[in-house]
């Protein structure tokens, strides 16, 4: 815990006449600890455990396959019930794997947690959110979150949003005795309440619970699944009923014949693997982002990100570095440098909670320089208006009113100084004015008719890893917009020197069109904007939506709240304010703009390998179905028993799917995940599901006698372990050196069981013969031209309508 001592000036009322209240004391914290009035709410950043495992275990799918186990449990062998003992093992390490990912989740959370400052005993100290006690004095400035309901104080302009509970955008100014609701959060002012509700009893409670939970929902690739299994269940039923009917038919002599062949067809069915995976895909990239200090809120910001293809970027603290240096102070009009460095100073002192800019100032001119300056009065810096100010008493006297901000906001058009400014933009400085305000600081008229005295000249530290970060998002198609509350020019120039498309035409954001359509046509053609207002952004984001982009924004400061919250993905750095973390689904806890396209890499890795394996398991189904159909039209036995389709589906969509879903993938996410699918996996189930079909009927004509069964079974499942070989050699494309050795161990792993005896007697396989076994090579190598030429098919289609 980090103390300060409370010596800063008073909070709405005169510096030096300030009374404090002292908070309570370390004896009443103590009782109300005891009484348990303390804000204990526990942190849940995901699922319990138990919800983890009751999520894995308890679906659909494993009912249905769990009953088709223990039935073959009944009527054996047990090498046809592999099926459930590799159900068990997946659903195992989706257990482990989201079990590990929560640790990540909850780890992370922990160490973004915000850290309210509370008075107790006349002490400032930050304490976590668990630690404030019903009574507490809370203090408040711009960017602080609200975390327990509560009652003004003290009050010094303040002004609180509570767009998060309320829907309305316009901030609401705070007076002492006004009630402050938890999950509001502070644009402007500063002030202190006292803690009404804690725990449980504070909306803060409800909002805590959702803030930072590991979840699937929202996510078009988390729905496509369940859209597909939803149509795997409507065919599995009536198909499995005729199958059953069937079996029980053709296979009246021999009933347990009947029931293994017929699990033997219902099982394939099920594409039980494909949950699991995306699961697994998911957690897995959640733990990757979090070795790299990156929080994931919202698991499917993940997929969000990769879709993304607008990203809009705030200067300050993304492009820039927080800190900045004052290099020079330029006096107007023949004015005093001296007596402009000590009204700076005395400025700098009368704020208690500076921003970046104004720390610059501080630093540079420290307040000790102007102590003999008492404040009268202080107007906190606002995004809206440009400016803060601040009265004084000087040593003579003298009443004075200042006001330090954007010098083309506070000089009337054609001013002199303004030619120098935006000279000194074009460098890509900032510039602020230090002016001598003819109005008082609660005048809406204050900023009218100012007497400039002079220009404070700084400059922003650039992020040495800013222009790498905006090369790759250039070279992924993925268009970077600069937007920010600062002089265009200014960062115009500051983007131009990281290289970025567009920055020689930046844009006056106060010339934009208001209309929204007319809005998005500037936003396309444009890449950098200045002088844009918290609502402008929020417009903007709205505005580049509505012609079909995907928009991330990025930002620390409260003023890039409402657009976070409305983009399609919100970015917060870990230093931002608490408003902007508790709103956007994906924090950098350590400030570095350069983990985006770390979040954009493993979104497109999970999306794109998703698509790769669910292919594969949808190619599966299809054949699975349409070998069910068959079988019923033409009443035979069912071809495959469960032990042979288990094997294959281990060779040629396990195991492979399993890596394929772990590998690089940089492929730009796109729309329409179930029908993109479906235009492969449906023809190439139907390819593999005939060749195989195509062989079992010629075997049949060929095989007489005893054993005639197992050698037709045998080389349809030779023709379809061919065939989803080469589905996968497809779908592993382009090739990389793992790949085809990964394509080639699992042909490998089929011929070991081919030629190893025990294996061959385990698994019911034995070719008999050279004349079909080499048929039913001859059927897949046809079978593979055909899907050869449907896939290009496909791919061409796609590529015209993409």
């Amino acid at each position: 815990m980090t103390e300060r001592t409370g010596t800063g000036t008073g909070i709405g009322t005169q510096a030096g006449a300030a009374v404090r209240h002292p908070g309570l004391s370390s004896a009443e914290v103590a009782q109300r600890v005891a009484a348990g009035e303390v804000n204990d709410v526990p942190v849940r950043s995901s699922r319990s455990t138990a919800e983890i495992v009751r999520a894995n275990v308890f679906t659909r799918f494993n009912a249905i396959i769990g009953v088709l186990f223990l039935i073959i449990l009944v009527v054996g062998p047990i090498q046809d019930g592999l099926f459930g003992f590799v159900i068990v093992a997946n659903t195992a390490i989706g257990i482990v794997q989201e079990l590990r990912a929560k640790r990540t989740l909850d780890s992370l959370a922990v160490i973004g947690e915000a850290k309210p400052e509370v008075r107790r005993d006349g002490v400032t100290s930050e304490v976590s959110t668990s630690q404030i006690v019903l009574g507490d004095l809370i203090e408040l400035g711009p960017g602080d979150k609200v975390v327990v309901d509560g009652v003004v104080d003290e009050a010094d302009s303040l002004e609180i949003d509570e767009s998060l509970l309320t829907g309305e955008a316009d901030p609401v100014v705070k007076h002492p005795g006004d009630p402050v609701m938890s999950g509001s959060f502070v644009v402007a002012g500063g002030g202190a309440f006292t803690a009404t509700k804690v725990g449980r009893e504070a909306y803060a409670a409800q909002l805590a619970d959702e803030a930072s939970r590991f979840t699937l929902v929202n996510s078009e690739l988390r729905n496509g699944i369940s859209q597909i299994l939803k149509y795997v269940t409507w065919m599995m039923v009536p198909t499995a009923v005729g199958l059953i009917i069937s079996q029980f038919t053709v296979e009246s002599h021999d009933t347990r014949e009947a029931v293994r062949r017929t699990v033997g067809g219902i099982v394939p069915m099920v594409p039980e693997g494909l949950v699991l995976l995306t699961s697994v895909a998911f957690a897995i990239g959640v733990i990757r982002l979090g070795r790299k200090q990156c929080l994931v809120q919202e698991l499917p910001a993940i997929e969000g990100l990769a879709r993304v293809d607008v990203v809009c970027l705030d200067k300050t603290g993304t492009l820039t570095e927080g800190g900045m240096d004052v290099t020079a102070l330029q006096v107007l009009d023949g004015g005093d440098e001296e007596y402009a460095a000590r009204a700076l100073a005395a400025f700098g002192g009368a704020d208690p909670r500076p921003n970046a800019s104004l720390q610059a100032v501080i630093d540079a001119y420290p307040p000790q320089a102007a102590a003999d300056w008492q404040v009268t009065g202080t107007l906190p810096f606002s995004s809206a208006r440009k400016y803060s100010g601040a009265a004084f008493t000087e040593p003579d006297g003298t009443d004075s009113s200042w006001l330090l901000g954007a010098p083309d906001v506070l000089l009337p058009a054609g001013h002199g100084a303004l030619g120098d400014i935006d000279r000194l933009n074009d460098e890509g400085l900032r510039v602020l004015l230090l002016a001598r305000a003819q109005h008082p600081l609660d005048d809406p008229q204050v900023a009218a008719s100012v007497l400039p005295l002079a220009l404070v000249v700084l400059e922003q530290r650039l992020r040495p890893d800013a222009g790498d970060t905006l090369r790759y998002f250039a070279e992924q198609d993925v268009h970077a917009k600069v937007i920010s509350g600062d002089n265009a020019v200014s960062v115009g120039a500051v983007a131009g020197k990281l290289g970025l498309p567009g920055a020689e035409e930046p844009v006056d954001a106060r010339q934009l069109p208001p209309e929204q359509d007319a809005m998005a046509a500037v936003l396309e053609r444009g890449a950098v904007f200045g002088r844009v207002t918290p609502q402008q952004k929020r417009d903007m984001v709205g505005a580049l939506q509505s012609r079909g982009h995907n928009v991330a924004m990025t930002g620390d400061g409260v003023n890039d709240v409402l657009a976070l919250k409305d983009a399609d993905i919100g970015v917060s750095m870990g230093s931002g304010s608490e408003a902007t973390r508790a709103v956007a689904q994906i924090v950098l806890l350590d400030n570095s703009f350069a983990t985006l396209p770390s979040v954009v890499a493993e979104g497109r890795r999970v999306i794109g390998n998703i698509t790769r394996v669910a292919t594969l398991f949808l190619t599966k189904t299809v054949y699975s179905v349409l070998l069910a159909v068959l079988v019923v039209c033409t009443q035979v036995p069912y071809p495959f028993l469960p032990r042979h389709l288990t094997l294959l589906s281990t060779l040629t969509i396990g195991v492979p799917a399993f890596f394929l879903a772990l590998a690089p993938n940089k492929e730009r996410a796109r729309p329409h995940f179930v029908r993109r699918v479906m235009r492969y996996a449906t023809p190439a189930g139907v390819i593999c599901g005939s060749a195989a079909f195509a062989t079992y009927l010629m075997a049949r004509q060929h095989y007489t006698g005893p054993g005639e069964l197992d050698a037709e079974t045998s080389a349809a499942t030779l023709t379809l372990f061919l065939m989803e070989v080469w589905v996968l050699a497809i779908v592993a494309r382009p090739y990389t050196w793992w790949r085809i050795a990964l394509v080639l161990s699992m042909g490998v792993g089929f011929v070991i069981v081919l030629v190893t005896p025990w294996l061959q007697r385990f698994f019911a396989l034995k070719l008999v013969g050279d004349e079909v076994p080499w048929s039913a090579v001859g059927i897949a190598a046809v079978g593979a031209v055909a899907l050869e030429f449907s896939w290009a098919w496909v791919r061409r289609r796609e590529n015209r309508s993409a």
